[in-house]
């Protein structure tokens, strides 16, 4: 980069602006001499516009602010944090950088073996039902991402394409087929069809025409989480003494129940699970798919139990969990665990009856409040109706929109949910009471996009002159998230030979539910004073464990 910008500069500046945003309250900003930001890369390595490894080394900054109140509050220590901001950028495809014997995500016909295969509907394992969530363009010279999720059948239908084609494998057959479909469709008929059978698609819009739709201008108007109070009349809960002989980590008996799948709720549990909580991630195999690699990364730190919460008996044994939970992470479609039970309606009943707060933590694509907020949504989602996604393919010279590589709103919301929790911990030790805390996919891209683009100048040397991204400039809005993930991975590692073999930024374990060795990146904050950070426990896919505390 050149003398005229900054990484580290850029990542003080906006670290300040979120301390000066009262996001965060006087007593916890306080501590912001304590943390140090460093190791600023001179070339862009990531071909994305937007100042995504600021972005999230800020958050992190704010992540380890509230962490370092909760050490006070518990050790009365007095500790530094540190954020390396290569190492806060690889968070950002934490699930690229992840291996079992040395197998990643691309290695797909040999790390298959190790995975438990919960891809039920064949959503991944088919490269043309893995193309039903893609962005297409539409008669009218708009563009739709269509989402088939988990399950790509009823978008399929939705269309009029056929559900599965057999032996259909060729990439570009799959996806000129689909884009002579969507074809025939204007735009205003899809969003009318999406709506109709209740799929995750949107249509991709510059930043202004967001910011312009009612939705856009309500959830504009939030702070990047919210925390509501549910209520106040249960007292503080003080934090458990620090067994014997053990390293002070500041959630340490902390209980958390996970209701997530994919990757930014994970991302919340994971977190915790850094900081010492004790983290069941819930799900189950039978009716509810996942993707199996995302479990490597995303599973890390916990125990993993298969509960159906719509069976009698599961839902007895859930109870028993939530009786002496302290957190339950919520990453499902607004209102289903509502519904089902167990959201935050119940947990505020159960707190007054146990006389001990809850917090319940809920990430979802659009954000709590306004019109969409029911809607269904994907990372690629909230890229596409926020405006990244026409950022990211303008700042490549075309005008047409592009899904940017990598689900880094996914880390970066995870991230910001991640703090909101240390946030209420905080209150729920302090003043006691139970919380509600919430934030979303696209709530973590306009805080990106307020940061602005890269300067011209920078971005045209390092990326749009630079020899090495050629095969990223030939991508088009059509490529999958597959394509554009994988060819910005295979430039970074021509880019950075040695960054993804740096050991300081990786932890090994092995584990018995994947029967390999597990690689992951450490956490990102780094503290002194002896504060503990790190996985009790290695990946074990999901439904691996009984339902019971460990």
């Amino acid at each position: 980069m050149t003398i005229n910008y900054s990484q580290l500069e850029e990542t003080r500046r906006i670290f300040g602006d979120l301390i000066g945003s009262g996001i965060l309250p006087q007593e916890i900003t306080s501590l912001a001499g304590h943390v140090n930001f460093f190791n600023e890369s001179t070339k862009l390595s990531i071909p994305c516009p937007l100042k995504q490894t600021e972005t999230i080394s800020a958050l992190k900054g704010l992540e380890s602010l509230v962490a370092l109140k909760l050490s006070k509050l518990r050790f009365d220590n007095n500790s530094n944090a540190s954020i390396d901001l290569q190492h806060a950028l690889l968070f950002l495809f934490s699930t690229y950088c992840s291996s079992v014997d040395g197998y990643f995500k691309g290695d797909k016909e040999k790390v298959t073996k190790y995975l438990k295969q919960t891809d039920l509907n064949r959503a991944q394992s088919d490269p043309y039902r893995r193309m039903s969530a893609n962005l297409y363009r539409t008669k009218d010279h708009r563009y739709y991402h269509i989402h088939g999720s988990l399950d790509a059948t009823t978008t399929l239908k939705m269309i009029g394409m056929p559900p599965f084609v057999p032996n259909l494998t060729d990439y570009q057959k799959i996806v000129h087929m689909y884009q002579d479909k969507l074809d025939t469709f204007n735009c205003d008929e899809l969003e009318a069809l999406n709506v109709k059978n209740r799929q995750a698609g949107i249509e991709a819009l510059k930043p202004e025409q967001f910011l312009n739709t009612p939705h856009g201008k309500t959830i504009s108007s939030k702070p990047m989480f919210e925390i509501e109070e549910l209520e106040n009349e249960t007292p503080p809960v003080p934090f458990l003494p620090k067994p014997v002989g053990s390293k002070p980590q500041i959630l340490a008996g902390i209980k958390v129940l996970e209701l997530c799948r994919i990757i930014a709720g994970p991302t919340i549990g994971k977190i915790l699970a850094e900081y010492g909580a004790t983290v069941i991630k819930v799900t189950s195999d039978n009716t509810l798919p996942d993707v199996p690699f995302f479990q490597v990364d995303g599973n890390m730190g916990k125990h993993t139990t298969n509960l159906n919460l719509k069976e009698p008996e599961d839902r007895a044994k859930f109870e028993l969990l939530l009786a002496d939970a302290d957190i339950i992470v919520d990453g499902y479609r607004t209102g289903v665990i509502e519904k089902l039970g167990y959201g935050p309606t119940k947990v505020t009943e159960l707190a007054k009856q146990r006389g001990k707060g809850f917090i319940y933590a809920s990430e979802n694509c659009f954000g709590f409040s306004g019109e969409w907020s029911g809607r269904p949504g994907w990372q690629q989602i909230a890229d596409c109706v926020s405006g990244v996604a026409w950022t990211q393919g303008q700042a490549l010279g075309k005008n047409e929109p592009m899904i940017p590589p990598f689900p880094m709103s996914d880390y970066g919301t995870g991230c910001i949910v991640a703090i909101s929790i240390l946030l209420a911990i905080y209150k729920r030790n302090t003043v006691g009471g139970s919380y509600w805390c919430n934030s979303s996919l696209v709530q973590y891209d306009l805080l990106l996009l307020a940061q602005g683009s890269y300067p011209s100048e920078i971005w045209d040397a390092d990326v749009l002159n630079n020899q090495a991204f050629a095969p990223f400039m030939k991508l088009r809005y059509y490529d999958s998230v597959d394509a554009i993930s994988g060819t910005a991975l295979s430039i970074f590692k021509q880019l950075n030979p040695d960054l993804l073999d740096n050991q300081e930024y990786f932890t090994s374990l092995y584990s018995e539910g994947f029967g390999g060795m597990i690689k992951v990146l450490k956490p990102v904050v780094e503290y002194s004073g002896g504060l503990e950070v790190g996985y009790k426990c290695a990946s074990r896919p999901n439904g691996y464990d009984e339902p019971e505390w460990f």
